[in-house]
Order: C-alpha cells, then structure tokens, then sequence
C-alpha cells in the first residue's frame, strides 16, 4: 500500500484508457489536468512496461488544453523560441530558468489575485490611479526575459553569425561578458531575496 504521501499512480493501458489506482477508476486527460489544478501529485506509468510517461502525458494534456478555443496560452513567438531551443546549446538551461520563473510566478500570482479584487468594488478614477496588476505582470516578465537573454549572451561562445570582428575587439568582449556575468548574478541574488521574503 502506498504511503499517503507518496504521488497517485495513474495507469496507461495499450487502448490509451488512463487508471487511477488510487480511486480504482478510470479517467480522462480532463481528469488529470483538473487533478493538477488542485495540487495533487500523480505520475502517469505505461501499465505493460512500468515505465514513467507522466512527462509526455502532461505535453499531451497542454497539447490538448492549447487546442481549446480560447485558452491558448503559448504565444507564438514563446512556441517558436522553444522550438529554436531543441538541440541548441543552452538546451540544458532552459528547463531550469522556466521552472524558476513558474516558481516566481507561483508566488506572485496571490498577490496579482489580491490587487484583482482590490480593483473591483473602487470607482473607475481610482482604478486610474491604482497601478494594475497587469502592469506588475509585464513588468515581472519583462524582467524574466531580461536576465534570460542575459544568461544566453553570457553562455554563447561565439560572437554571433553576421559579426566577423577583428581581434582587437576581442578585450571589450571579454570585459562586456564579466559586466552581463556580474550584472546576472546581481540579478539572480535580488531574485533570490526576494523569493526569501515571499516564502
């Protein structure tokens, strides 16, 4: 028997059903994906190999959510980017830089809800007045972006493909990739602050 805490074994069977061991039924993607909404913790094992598949279940559930009139998510400019990232060289470093920025985001979205309720129930001039939360929603991803693209700089080995540089600007590169590096690790210690305080 399965500790308590221990994740929910769904089960895939050959037909593509999906078993809930712990519930003893059958479910759906729909089902899964509300299971995720509510926290609950489950992996997905192939029922005749007992591998682990619960990462291309969850694609698949993305897939299938993304497909639904209006709830795309992904834009396509993300998509393409995500795309571009397969078999590229900063490949091992965006799953670690999405899942802190979801992490982040996480621990903001509360704050985001409060300042949503706070702005109903005010008259429209103060709502004028009051910065939005979509404000503080770009601005925080705009941020993100920022020390993303500075990780990229500071990680590529290569000046980029349309610069055939001489060697002496060779020095001022090295020097403008110890300021990005600098410049990143501030970054990285102030978010770190500040998911300290959140926490």
């Amino acid at each position: 028997m399965a500790a308590k805490d221990d994740p929910i074994v769904i089960k895939k069977y050959a037909n593509r059903r999906l078993y809930n061991t712990g519930t003893s039924t059958y479910v759906t993607l729909e089902d899964l994906a509300e299971m995720v909404k509510k926290g609950e913790e489950f992996t997905v094992q192939d029922a005749k190999t007992g591998d682990d598949i619960t990462h291309p279940v969850l694609t698949q559930i993305i897939f299938e959510l993304e497909n639904k009139d209006g709830q795309n998510m992904l834009p396509i400019p993300f998509l393409r980017q995500l795309i571009a990232f397969y078999g590229d060289q900063m490949q091992m470093i965006v799953p670690s830089f999405l899942e802190q920025s979801m992490i982040a985001f996480s621990k903001e979205q509360e704050r985001f809800r409060e300042q949503m309720k706070g702005a109903f129930g005010k008259s429209p001039m103060d709502m004028m007045k009051m910065p939005t939360p979509m404000k503080a929603l770009e601005e925080q991803t705009r941020r993100n972006v920022e020390m993303f693209q500075n990780a990229m700089r500071m990680f590529t080995p290569f000046p980029s493909a349309g610069g055939n540089s001489a060697a002496p600007a060779e020095p001022a590169k090295k020097e403008e990739k110890s300021d990005d590096l600098q410049e990143l690790k501030a970054q990285i210690a102030a978010m770190q602050r500040k998911l300290d305080t959140m926490s």
